[in-house]
C-alpha cells in the first residue's frame, strides 16, 4: 500500500482527490489538508509515501513547502497553472497534473510511484546472455547501451549482451541511481567521473547527451552533483 497525503485548499478539488484515491486499490488515503503547515503536522504523526499538493496554498506555498522538506515523500503536483512545471520537476516531483484533472492522468501518475516503489531496495537483474540466465549486480553496471533490439551491458568487470529494449529496461531501474543520457544511453550516476553540457565520462567512456535530453540531464546532474 502506498500512504498518501493530500493537500488542498479548495474543496470541490479536494473531492475529486479524495474520489479518485478511493478507486485506486494501493492507495491509503490518511489525511486531507487546507495548507502546508497543517500537513506537516500530519507528516510527523503519519508516514506518508506520496502527497498530492496544489502550488497555489495560503500562507506556505506547494513548492515552498517542498524545499522545506529534509527527506520529501513521492510528490504529484496538482495546479491549475502550467507555468510552474520546470521549477517542479527541479524538485524532483513525480508528475504535474493540471486541473481539471481527468482520472486516466491521476492513474498515470499513482502508476508511477508504485513503479518505482516496486524497484526500491532491488539489487540485480536477470538477463539472457550466452545462452544462459545471468545475475546482474545493479552497483556494478556501468552503462547500458542500445543496439537496435538488443542492449550492451557495460558492469565494472564484464559487459553482456542481450535481446531486450532500451526503454523496457530503463523502466526496470531506479530513476535515483540510473539517467537515461541519450536515446542509446542510460549511466549509472554513481559510476560519473566527469560531465559538460554535452557529454558525461563513465567508466572510461564519453557518452553523449541527447539534445532531446539535454534539459532532464541537466536538472538532474545539479541536483545529484551540487
Amino acid at each position: 500500500m502506498i500512504s498518501c497525503l493530500i493537500v488542498e485548499d479548495e474543496p470541490l478539488a479536494t473531492d475529486v482527490l479524495v474520489d479518485y484515491v478511493k478507486q485506486v486499490p494501493f492507495l491509503d488515503l490518511k489525511a486531507t489538508c487546507a495548507d502546508a503547515i497543517l500537513a506537516l503536522d500530519v507528516m510527523q504523526r503519519e508516514n506518508i509515501d506520496l502527497v498530492f499538493l496544489d502550488i497555489h496554498l495560503p500562507g506556505l506555498k506547494g513548492l515552498d513547502f517542498v524545499k522545506t522538506l529534509q527527506d520529501p515523500p513521492a510528490i504529484i503536483l496538482t495546479t491549475a497553472y502550467h507555468q510552474y512545471a520546470v521549477e517542479g520537476y527541479e524538485l524532483n516531483v513525480v508528475d504535474y497534473l493540471l486541473k481539471p484533472i481527468e482520472f486516466k492522468r491521476f492513474v498515470e501518475a499513482v502508476n508511477k510511484v508504485k513503479a518505482k516503489q516496486g524497484r526500491t531496495g532491488r539489487k540485480t537483474i536477470a538477463i539472457q546472455a550466452d545462452k544462459k540466465t545471468v545475475i546482474v549486480s545493479l552497483d556494478e553496471i556501468v552503462y547500458i547501451e542500445s543496439q537496435k533490439e538488443y542492449i550492451r551491458i557495460q558492469t565494472t568487470s564484464a559487459s553482456f549482451t542481450t535481446k531486450y529494449g532500451l526503454s523496457k529496461i530503463e523502466e526496470e531501474l531506479d530513476p535515483s541511481e540510473f539517467l537515461r543520457v541519450h536515446r542509446s544511453f542510460i549511466v549509472a550516476l554513481s559510476k560519473i567521473k566527469a560531465f559538460s553540457g554535452h557529454d558525461i565520462e563513465v567508466g572510461g567512456k564519453s557518452i553523449p547527451i541527447g539534445g532531446n535530453y539535454r534539459d532532464q540531464v541537466t536538472i538532474k546532474l545539479r541536483e545529484v552533483f551540487k
